[in-house]
């Protein structure tokens, strides 16, 4: 098992390309499943949840090939609507082919998903969806069976903005038979791309990207050629990498509009960030000043840099508020944190973060993808060496992340654990 090993105390310096969005990229490769034929994904990162999701396509029947950053899917062949637990049992996302399967070929097995432990995050939402556009769903040894001789247009309203709620339901009905109208939708670029990419198969889909979503229901699609998304959430770790060293730090591929949260609160901590033809350059003062922040579903500030800015704010000066409103379990790096020296209190949804003057290296473990970040980030400002375990699920999210900070001047290597 691997472990990333960092030698702390150098401010990162330089230039540095972000991947293509993870997240962006797998419902898009779900979508794949809704027209025979191959479609072409360019740009897309190296991960493994990519590399899991490609696995599920191909039990399906499906084709898969990668070139580089380039992967084609040709869902002609696809006999076997169903997802096993084994196959998607580390990757909450795989619950995307859902709404693809029982509108394409009017049934679906697919085990309830697994993933990250950050909270229970239920899929209550996609099955009420489904439900209300006429499949009948039941659940059964852990798995969802939906089956619809065809799906018809319906008004579905959100509980609460899901991300993959909303994506699936607008596979769904991509294919439905009318019109259907989503209310209360996530409004995450995520989504937005996901919309482009379906009306480039031959969709109709009208307000992704505000609260309410109109899909008029199609016949039958064509593979998609899309190019992926920049990654936001590497955008916004590499960002506070900066910060947290004291950096000078060209990100390119970072998008302002989609991280307008996240800069607001590193400018009040004392960044300057300045937008540059292809980027975003941030340079970092020698210590951040303390800030509170509240995180909340797009346009608010993404849970996914939660942890990030937590480490940031551990070195700060003076003592900060940070409210999680999105996963009830998401402090699990708190304690590893702490490890380092960190002073973090934490009351149910609260922590308190009072910045101390130096951290040191430790051996940490890390518990999920973005905790996992933060360890790194500690590790970046520690002094000593900290050595990073579990570091698995890093890989889930982010592409060759200790060599692009190696590049930016880090002193970070993987090790066999």
């Amino acid at each position: 098992m691997d472990a990333i090993e960092i030698a702390g105390g150098k401010p990162l310096h330089g230039e540095v390309k972000i991947s293509g969005s993870k997240n962006a990229t797998l419902p898009q490769i779900a979508a794949s499943l809704l027209a025979p034929g191959t479609s072409i994904f360019r740009g897309v990162p190296e991960l493994a949840d990519i590399r899991t999701l490609g696995r599920l396509l191909v039990h399906m029947g499906a084709r898969v090939d990668r070139e580089g950053g380039t992967l084609r899917v040709d869902a002609s062949a696809v006999a076997k609507p169903e997802a096993t637990y084994e196959l998607v049992k580390t990757m909450r996302a795989s619950v995307l082919v859902l709404g693809p399967l029982v509108t394409r070929f009017g049934r679906a097995r697919v085990s309830l998903p697994g993933g990250c432990a950050i909270g229970a995050r239920p899929i209550d939402q996609h099955l009420k969806g489904l439900e209300a556009l006429g499949a009948k769903i039941e659940l059964s040894h852990g798995y969802v069976e939906a089956k619809a001789d065809r799906l018809r247009g319906a008004t579905i309203l959100f509980d609460l903005p899901t991300v993959t709620g909303t994506e699936n339901l607008m596979m769904a009905a991509a294919l439905a038979d009318g019109r259907s109208i989503l209310e209360n939708c996530a409004r995450e670029p995520e989504v937005i791309a996901l919309a482009e990419a379906l009306n480039a198969m031959g969709g109709r889909i009208a307000g992704a990207g505000t609260s309410v979503i109109t899909i008029d229901g199609v016949d039958a699609l064509r593979p998609m050629d899309v190019e992926v998304i920049p990654d936001r959430i590497e955008a916004g770790t590499l960002l506070m990498a900066a910060m947290i060293t004291g950096g000078d730090v060209l990100v390119r591929g970072a998008k302002a509009d989609h991280l307008d949260a996240a800069i607001a609160k590193l400018r009040e901590a004392g960044a300057k960030i300045t937008p540059e033809s292809d980027g975003l350059r941030v340079i970092a003062p020698q210590k951040p000043t303390a800030v509170d922040f509240i995180t909340a579903p797009f346009p608010g500030f993404p849970t996914d840099l939660q942890a990030q800015l937590m480490a940031c704010l551990s070195v700060a000066k003076g003592a900060s508020r940070v409210v999680e409103t999105v996963f009830e379990n998401r402090f699990m790096h708190v304690q590893e944190l702490s490890r380092m020296g960190a002073d973090i209190a934490i009351d149910g949804h609260t922590a308190v973060v009072r910045g101390v003057t130096r951290l040191s290296g430790a051996p940490v473990m890390a518990t999920d993808l973005r905790a996992s970040a933060s360890l790194v980030l500690a590790g970046l400002r520690a002094e000593g060496t900290t050595t990073v375990q579990r570091v698995y699920h890093l890989d889930r999210g982010y592409e060759a992340l200790e060599a692009k900070l190696q590049a930016l001047g880090a002193n970070i290597r993987r090790v066999k654990a």
